[in-house]
Order: C-alpha cells, then sequence, then structure tokens
C-alpha cells in the first residue's frame, strides 16, 4: 500500500498545475506521514485536516497516556515524588498531526479518559478514572493555549475544563488530588469556585502569540521580571465554559505560581525546538513566568512522541543539546543551508536567535555551544564566506547576537579571545554594509 502512493509523488505537480488553471483538486486528508499517517499520501490533494470532534482519537489517547506515565516517571527518579502541578503549552498544529496527543495527556495526569461514540469515532465526553485504578494522585495541569488551538478547538476547551471541574468536586483527600486541593485553596482566598478552576489560559480573542519574539528581537528587557510581565499580558486570559477569554491575570500567575513541571511535547522528526521562535516563547516563556513568580525554575522537559511506540521524556537542557549536537552544528546540515543562498543563510541566523531566545526564559545554552556557534557559524572559513556574500545582514546579526549573549551574562564565561575575534567580525561586517547601501 505504502509503495504506490509514495511512487505518486507526481501527482503534486499535476495537481498545482491543474489548481492554477482552475480545475478540480482531488482532497485528502492531512497529518504527519511520520507518524504511520498512509492516508495522507499521495500529497498534492486539496488537504482537510481533523474531525474537530474526534480529539482526542484512540490511537491518541494512548500515546497521551504514555506520555503521562513517561512525564511522571521520568520526575519521580529525578525528584523522588510525583509533581502537584504541570504546565502544559498546547498547539493547534500537533492537534492537528497527531489528533489530539497533548489533550489525552491533560486528561491522563489529571485521572480522566475520553469516551466515545463507536460508530462516528466522536468524542462524547469524559469519565474519571478511579484513584484505586489510577495508583496515584491526580496532577494539577495548567494548560497554555495557542491561539489557533483556542480558534479551531473550541469543544476541545471545554472538554478539558469540564474534565478538571468534575475532579476538583470528587470527594477525595487533597494528598490524592492535587486538583481538588488547589482549588479549595483558591476558593478559600477569594470565593470564587469558576475562577478557582480555570486551568486552560490563552491570548486576548483576536490576539495571537505570546509576545516575547518582538521585545527579544528588540532587545528592550533586562530580567526575569520583563520577560514575564510580557508573558502574562499576553496570555493571561482564561477560557473554559462561560469565560470565553475573560481577563483573567491574577488567577493565572496563581495557578502558574504552583507549575514544578513545564512541558512542551515534540511530535515530529519534521522540526525541533530551534526551528521555530514559538518554542522559546510559550515553553521558555512558561519557564520565565514560574521562575519570576516563585523565585525557583520549575523541571523543564520536552515530551517525544515522534514514535508513538517508543515515547520518552527528556529534560529541556538534554533536548537541547541533542538537537545542537544533531543539527545546529553538524556541519552536513550547514552545508545544506549554503546551497540556499539567501533563506539558508536566514536559517542559521536564525536558529542562533532561537537558541538565544531559549537561554533568556529558560538557561538552556552552555558556554561550549556558544564557543562552537562562534567556530561553526563565524570563524568557519567557508560558512564565514558564505555569509558574507549571499547574506551579510545575517552574518552581523549572528554575530551581534553572540556579543550580546556574553553582554547578558548568558555566556558566562567567553574566551577574551573569541570575544575579540567575534567584536572584529562585527565592525567588518558594519563596513561592509555601509558600504553596500
Amino acid at each position: 500500500e505504502l509503495v504506490p502512493r509514495l511512487d505518486r509523488t507526481t501527482d503534486e505537480l499535476a495537481h498545482t498545475l491543474a489548481a492554477l488553471d482552475g480545475r478540480f483538486v482531488p482532497p485528502g486528508p492531512s497529518g504527519s506521514p511520520t507518524r504511520g499517517l498512509v492516508n495522507v499520501l499521495p500529497t498534492g490533494r486539496n488537504f482537510y485536516s481533523v474531525d474537530p470532534k474526534a480529539i482526542p482519537s484512540r490511537n491518541a489517547w494512548d500515546v497521551g497516556v504514555a506520555l503521562a506515565d513517561s512525564l511522571l516517571a521520568r520526575h519521580l527518579a529525578d525528584t523522588g515524588e510525583y509533581p502537584r502541578s504541570v504546565g502544559l503549552t498546547v498547539w493547534g498544529t500537533s492537534a492537528m498531526r497527531t489528533q489530539g496527543d497533548d489533550i489525552a495527556e491533560v486528561l491522563a495526569l489529571i485521572g480522566c479518559r475520553p469516551t466515545w461514540d463507536d460508530r462516528s469515532r466522536r468524542v462524547t465526553g469524559v469519565e474519571v478514572v478511579p484513584l484505586a485504578e489510577l495508583g496515584r494522585p491526580r496532577v494539577d495541569v495548567t494548560v497554555r493555549i495557542s491561539g489557533f488551538f483556542r480558534d479551531a478547538f473550541p469543544h476541545v476547551v471545554a472538554l478539558l475544563d469540564d474534565a478538571v471541574r468534575q475532579v476538583a468536586a470528587l470527594a477525595e483527600p487533597h494528598e490524592e488530588n492535587f486538583v481538588r486541593a488547589h482549588v479549595a485553596a483558591d476558593v478559600a482566598e477569594h470565593g470564587d469556585e469558576r475562577r478557582a478552576t480555570a486551568r486552560i489560559f490563552g491570548s486576548k480573542p483576536g490576539a495571537y502569540g505570546a509576545g516575547l519574539l518582538p521585545l527579544i528581537d528588540a532587545r528592550n528587557w533586562r530580567s526575569d521580571a520583563d520577560l514575564a510581565e510580557v508573558y502574562a499580558v499576553w496570555g493571561g486570559y482564561a477560557y473554559g465554559r462561560g469565560l470565553d477569554g475573560r481577563e483573567a491575570r491574577a488567577d493565572m500567575e496563581r495557578s502558574f505560581a504552583r507549575i514544578a513541571v513545564a512541558v512542551k511535547n515534540q511530535d515530529t522528526r519534521e522540526h525541533d525546538i530551534v526551528d521555530s521562535d514559538d518554542y522559546f516563547q510559550y515553553h521558555g516563556g512558561m519557564v520565565a513566568m514560574v521562575r519570576h513568580l516563585t523565585g525557583d525554575a520549575p523541571a523543564a522537559y520536552v515530551g517525544d512522541s515522534a514514535m508513538p511506540h517508543d515515547v520518552r521524556t527528556r529534560t529541556l537542557g538534554e533536548e537541547t543539546r541533542r538537537v545542537f549536537r544533531a543539527r545546529v552544528v553538524n556541519p552536513r546540515w550547514i552545508a545544506a543551508m549554503r546551497r540556499h543562498g539567501y533563506k539558508g543563510a536566514f536559517e542559521l541566523a536564525a536558529t542562533v536567535d532561537y537558541l538565544f531566545g531559549y537561554d533568556a526564559t529558560a538557561g538552556v545554552v552552555d558556554d561550549w555551544m556558544y564557543e562552537q556557534l562562534a567556530a561553526a557559524y563565524v570563524f568557519d572559513p567557508t560558512t564565514r564566506e558564505f555569509l558574507s556574500e549571499s547574506n551579510p545582514w545575517a552574518l552581523r546579526g549572528i554575530t551581534e547576537r553572540l556579543l550580546e549573549a556574553a553582554d547578558r551574562g548568558l555566556w558566562a564565561e567567553p574566551d577574551p579571545a573569541t570575544l575579540e575575534r567575534l567584536r572584529e567580525t562585527y565592525l567588518t561586517s558594519e563596513g561592509d554594509l555601509e558600504d553596500r547601501a
């Protein structure tokens, strides 16, 4: 079945020409082929996404349970105890690729499971898993959703909200039900049960993103307080039944202050955590927010479900080092970028920016990594010549970002000779750009 579908890759060109000619393009489902979704092949179709009401699917439920179990097992191994509260970043694109791994993990952590209609495979609700069957405490979960997820899956937001409220209402000991314990504490403080059960936060209705990229790009920040302020202003809106984006910064901060573990799941090998600014904005921003509120950084983990049969959890530091060695300073990847001219140079500069952003928010880049970035991107003669000819702005940007990391103390103990070479490169690059102007 697979090989004939792969042989039809020529459909992409034929159907693109048909679309440009105003002719019919056959429809087909979307998804990630690397997740075993053979039905998305052949490509080149007018794709539709998922049935929103079938999220999480039965397969996604199995993966979500594995993600929850892996996360808790890793935290137990690292600390000897279960986390009382987990913060999880949830994106709409991930939900479409996986059909709801992240949603399933939230339900599994708080001790619920979906119910499905056997004929349509649609989710009809949730049911509570008894404590005796669960075999552990119910872990509280705070979710930071993307704007796209909010728009595409409002009923899933309602489903999660229903699950949290069901768990909070259970007559169980607080030490076995952390959701109930936290809700009771908040109700005792302000007396509003609806506010106390809010666990889903996102951008203001009609707004998108976490707001940190412009701040990092403008270099207009000094400390965690600045990062946390922007993260809270952009993400301090509560979602759920009857909430619909209500301003709730105080409730968000109260919930975030309890987060012991900040998680972002990675479901595909097609990109990684320094392939996009969204990773450090959402995940790194959550770490910075908790660190500002509590004075201590939460444990930061990345769940890896790219191979659903082999789910695992790594620390953010472990994942950063893995990606750094496998791609960022991999000579084969750098050589591949050189084949793409101006855009390839841009990708090199963007990778440095995203690494810097993650370090600024979550502190995950070691000094040796900055040294290797300088060696591979700035000092390597071949790459330096490529950047100078194809995109001198990228060379200046890379050099400027590395110098900023040293100025801010993120690059704690740079080699003085390395800094001097970077300064010389920056001045030379500035001069070249002025000559071009």
